[in-house]
């Protein structure tokens, strides 16, 4: 079956109305009325032999048939990006748009900075950044929305590829005023007494934090948690409370401190940088990560700190 221009067109708006989960909603985003939205489906369903979505009283879902035109229609627009991509490489400038899903460790200061880097060499090329957890990350690369995932902690699908594998040792992070600010390294026992606050269950240090803690049982007071950063570091300030970070996470202060924790205590962790097995990505996402990983080899020289696949 070959699908006409204008259905293929459509193709796009079949995502757009999955994602809102309603015409309506969906045909204001388009800024078209949702009564037009609504022909070009039923006018795409109508050429395909199939219905895509389950209408109910409150929208839309996709159905099983449309779930793989959607997946069809990403890959599909991921192929076109990789295209132009390619054509702008032999036009001799560098162009195309990259897509990246990465936990909160790696947003602070990681991210922004081999961006700028990037940027400085291919302004042409543009990001989108996505904050998401482990599950997230992955399901993103396997859906075509995302190119590059940065993930915290185990990769759970064997469908992401990983590039390189970055060893991370929790540190204690604190108020430089702090009492155990003068500690070289911190045991977890050092912290009973002390107000504490934890990110959020699906984070990745968090789950390592809970593993050691359930495996050896401490009093520590946990006064709530958080997946804002910029929130706990605030208030680490208000109350000389304690929290958990990664050294990749962190950035230059003056006003916090961090000390590692005795692996004793707790295990490192582990930062994954992947994309979608067997997927080619486009030359501006390739580079990208060619570069992340070249930067990240330069610093964690230790063969044992960088393992690339």
């Amino acid at each position: 079956m070959e699908l006409k221009l204008r259905a293929l067109a459509t193709l796009n708006y079949v995502d757009i109305i999955a994602k809102e989960g309603s015409i309506r909603r969906a045909a204001e985003v388009l800024n078209i009325t949702s009564t037009a939205l609504n022909r070009r489906i039923l006018s795409l369903e109508e050429e395909l032999g199939y219905p895509v979505f389950e209408r109910t009283a409150s929208g839309v879902r996709l159905n099983t048939a449309g779930e793989l035109l959607v997946n069809f229609t990403r890959k599909q627009n991921s192929d076109f990006d990789r295209m132009k991509s390619q054509m702008a490489d032999l036009a001799g400038v560098r162009r195309g748009h990259i897509t990246i899903s990465a936990t909160p460790e790696v947003l602070r200061s990681l991210l922004p900075r081999q961006i700028a880097i990037y940027r400085k060499q291919h302004p042409g090329v543009t990001f989108s950044i996505k904050r998401q957890y482990r599950q997230d990350a992955e399901t993103s690369l396997i859906d075509h929305v995302s190119d590059i995932a940065m993930t915290f902690e185990p990769v759970q699908s064997n469908q992401f590829k990983v590039m390189a594998a970055i060893p991370q040792q929790l540190h204690i992070v604190m108020s430089v005023d702090h009492p155990l600010a003068s500690k070289d390294q911190i045991r977890l026992r050092d912290c009973i007494g002390h107000p504490i606050v934890l990110p959020t269950p699906e984070n990745g240090i968090r789950q390592l934090v809970d593993a050691s803690l359930l495996a050896s049982p401490l009093p520590i007071a946990v006064i709530g948690e958080t997946d804002s950063i910029d929130f706990l570091h605030a208030y680490l300030k208000e109350e000389m409370a304690l929290s958990f970070e990664i050294p990749i996470g962190m950035t230059d202060t003056t006003s916090l401190i961090a000390r590692p924790i005795d692996p004793r205590d707790v295990r490192s962790g582990t930062l994954h940088i992947g994309q979608l097995r067997d997927r080619v990505l486009s030359v501006a996402a390739a580079k990208f990560l060619e570069q992340m990983m070249h930067n990240l080899e330069r610093d964690y020289p230790d063969p044992a700190n960088q393992t690339t696949v």
